[in-house]
């Protein structure tokens, strides 16, 4: 059920786009939305509705007062279970114009086994169903796990599409070959196919959609304010990574790594650098389990919070503020502290406003307000 919490004051100030941050004051939220189980993805689709995704499998409208629609039609079987189910969502840049979606999920075998998946679609015009479904990619191989399946979609400037795709877990040495999807990110043409640009195009062995290679368990994309790639990825007992992946680049999974075995113990060579083996932007020991990642380009929260790169976090449940200063993140802040609630997604809407997701049998969709 949908649980509103704004003053009717508040609704004005909203409205008017005239809240902004106070530097240094706290941060609070409103619940825009509740009900919603273990939800995983959002994504706007003007008017004020939003598209979230729930991992058992469902996909709904969120109105603009925060009441939940039906699950839509059309949202192909999805192999649920553990980490497994329906993930990200993200609507395609002209959406206003072609009502199109990509979504990524857990794809079951018919032999047995899984993997991460991504579909486009047709969002049809009375926002029920969705139509013209096609997959336009799956990992390969399928394993039997329920474990680690990666899944953030980020769309580039010409339309193709960045894919997080995680080890699989029991895999986790295929991060470092080239002849598979696991512990990669890849990149892909909006209609299918490998973008005739990456890396590895054209190499004997090595899978023509891998972008970059090296990860764990990537639950973090955001393209930052020059167009780049930015990732987070959950490292074992330790070693949260915030990457920028370039094209061609290892980021060492798991031959460096800043975490450990759980339960203590060396993974991999034991160290945390090596040449040819790119180092994380920044990294967090202990984990925090980053998911959802996004820059805040609005004036909302103030100036002094522009570029900066929020990180929600499922292990502490708080919000991470990351300020950069070029390639470097040089300063955290930890935000909502007293939330309790893991954070899946992050994003940024097109009222300037930040949202997260949080990850429960009762979900909510959250506005962080700007501090007073």
């Amino acid at each position: 059920m949908p649980l509103m919490t704004r003053s009717f004051a508040l609704s004005i100030a909203l409205a008017l786009g005239g809240l902004t941050s106070t530097p240094g004051q706290a941060q609070t939220t409103e619940v825009v939305a509740s009900g919603l189980q273990n939800p995983w993805g959002v994504a706007f689709i003007g008017e004020g509705r939003m598209l979230v995704t729930e991992r058992p499998g469902r996909m709904r409208v969120v109105g603009p007062d925060g009441r939940l629609g039906q699950p839509l039609a059309g949202v192909p079987a999805v192999d649920a279970g553990g980490q497994g189910g329906l993930l990200d969502v993200i609507t395609d840049r002209d959406f206003h114009r072609n009502r199109t979606l990509y979504f990524c999920f857990s794809e079951a075998a018919a032999s047995g086994g899984n993997s991460t998946a991504m579909a486009s679609a047709r969002l049809s015009d009375d926002a029920t169903r969705l139509v013209d479904v096609k997959v336009i990619f799956s990992q390969a191989p399928k394993v039997s796990s329920r474990l680690h399946f990666g899944c953030r979609i980020a769309q580039a400037g010409d339309g193709s599409l960045f894919l997080t795709l995680g080890d699989r877990y029991s895999r986790m040495n295929d991060a470092q070959t080239l002849d598979n999807h696991h512990g990669k990110v890849v990149r892909v043409r909006a209609t299918g196919g490998a973008h005739p640009d990456n890396p590895f195009v054209g190499r004997l062995g090595a899978l023509p959609e891998i972008w970059s290679f090296g990860h764990r368990n990537l639950q973090g994309a955001t393209l930052g304010p020059d167009g780049r790639l930015w990732t987070s990825e959950h490292g074992p007992q330790g070693g949260d990574e915030i990457n920028r992946p370039e094209a061609g680049k290892n980021h060492g999974w798991p031959v460096i790594t800043f975490g450990e075995n759980y339960g203590g113990g060396s993974i991999g060579e034991g160290i945390t650098s090596k040449a040819g083996l790119e180092q994380p932007l920044h990294q967090w020991t202990p984990s925090i389990a980053p998911s959802g990642l996004a820059f805040i380009r609005s004036e909302r929260y103030g100036k002094a919070w522009q570029g900066s790169l929020l990180a929600g976090s499922l292990k502490f449940r708080y919000l991470s503020r990351l300020v950069i200063e070029g390639d470097r993140v040089v300063r955290e802040e930890k935000l909502l502290p007293n939330l309790n609630q893991r954070v899946r997604d992050v994003r940024e809407g097109p009222d300037g406003f930040i949202y997260l997701l949080t990850d429960d049998r009762n979900g909510q969709l959250l506005r962080l307000l700007p501090g007073r």
